[in-house]
């Protein structure tokens, strides 16, 4: 046989092999335990949502997805675990809006959530409610407004800590509202809301999950949610835009995120197995239940997502002046 023919044969071969090789590895993803590392606490928000998506994952998939909590230094030890983590598919982060506010606020970080990643999809949006005592002299935001305006610096909200979404949302609402209000950080929303009960803080802006149960006993009082739309959650209660400060949101939120340079085939895999998980309704009702909304994106739209969070949380912690070295 003339050597010529096969040869090209061969080299088509090859050809062919190396063409359906993406196809090939993201259909055999996953063929291992998959990793999810939460950068919180077990039983807090993002360690429910990341538990619940693990599951159905799993289920789908067809192999493990181990949730490994690694809290510490302000969700940034987990991410930057992930960030540093084999390009594979194989361990992934669940983000959430602190990684989009850290940037701006920690003076050294040792990952980029913007170049380190590799944004597969949101999971989740929810909105913080302000909620203060029973006892406080207002029913809604412009009587909230008018009194902060009427005592500058005289109104003190309480957060989970310095930097956090439950600081830096009264921080842009303060700008947005042009009024003064002292910040005092506590450790954990537990304690913080215990003294806006007590009143010993004036309000505070907090997730719903944490806060919402006080409020059905008559022990807080919420005035608005901080999203742009009305929770379904608590459809009664108005959006801070619509009730004294148009154009005002902050919502709080989950993603997935693997690490750079993992192939694109297998994260757009996994946001397939992702948009199912979200469009589940057993899935959306769990979510719900704790004051979120699922929520799906694909990879291009969530990476927009990210880097405009990013741009926003930067304004408002060079407003604040808040800093962690």
């Amino acid at each position: 046989m003339h050597p010529i023919p096969s040869r090209r044969r061969w080299i088509g071969l090859a050809c062919a092999a190396l063409c359906a090789a993406p196809l090939a590895w993201a259909s055999g993803y996953p063929d291992k335990p998959v990793k999810l590392v939460v950068p919180y606490p077990p039983g807090g928000p993002t360690d429910i949502v990341a538990r619940v998506v693990a599951q159905k994952l799993q289920e789908q998939m067809g192999q493990p997805f181990v949730v490994d909590n690694r809290p510490g230094a302000g969700a940034n030890i987990g991410a930057e675990a992930v960030a540093r983590s084999t390009p594979d598919g194989y361990t992934l982060v669940v983000a959430t809006t602190a990684h989009a506010i850290n940037p701006s606020l920690f003076a050294r970080l040792n990952y980029s959530i913007t170049k380190d990643f590799a944004p597969v999809s949101q999971l989740t949006s929810g909105p913080l409610v302000i909620v203060t005592s029973p006892a406080t002299p207002v029913s809604n935001v412009k009587e909230l407004i008018a009194l902060a305006k009427s005592k500058p610096g005289g109104l003190n909200y309480a957060s989970s800590g310095n930097g956090q979404s439950t600081h830096l949302s009264a921080e842009l609402f303060s700008a947005m509202a042009g009024v003064k209000m002292a910040h005092v950080p506590y450790k954990g929303s537990a304690p913080a809301l215990t003294d806006v009960m007590g009143g010993q803080a004036d309000l505070m802006f907090d997730t719903m999950l944490s806060s919402m149960p006080h409020v059905k006993a008559g022990k807080l009082k919420a005035l608005a949610v901080t999203s742009g739309q009305r929770s379904p959650s608590a459809p009664d209660i108005p959006t801070v835009a619509e009730s004294g400060l148009p154009g005002y949101e902050a919502i709080a939120w989950n993603g997935l995120l693997a690490p750079a340079g993992t192939p694109p085939e297998v994260v757009n895999r996994l946001s397939a197995e992702l948009k199912k998980v979200l469009e589940n309704p057993e899935v959306r009702q769990r979510f719900e239940a704790q004051g979120f909304s699922a929520t799906w994106n694909t990879p291009a739209a969530y990476a927009s997502f990210l880097q405009a969070e990013v741009d926003k949380w930067d304004k408002v912690v060079k407003t604040s002046g808040a800093k962690i070295d």
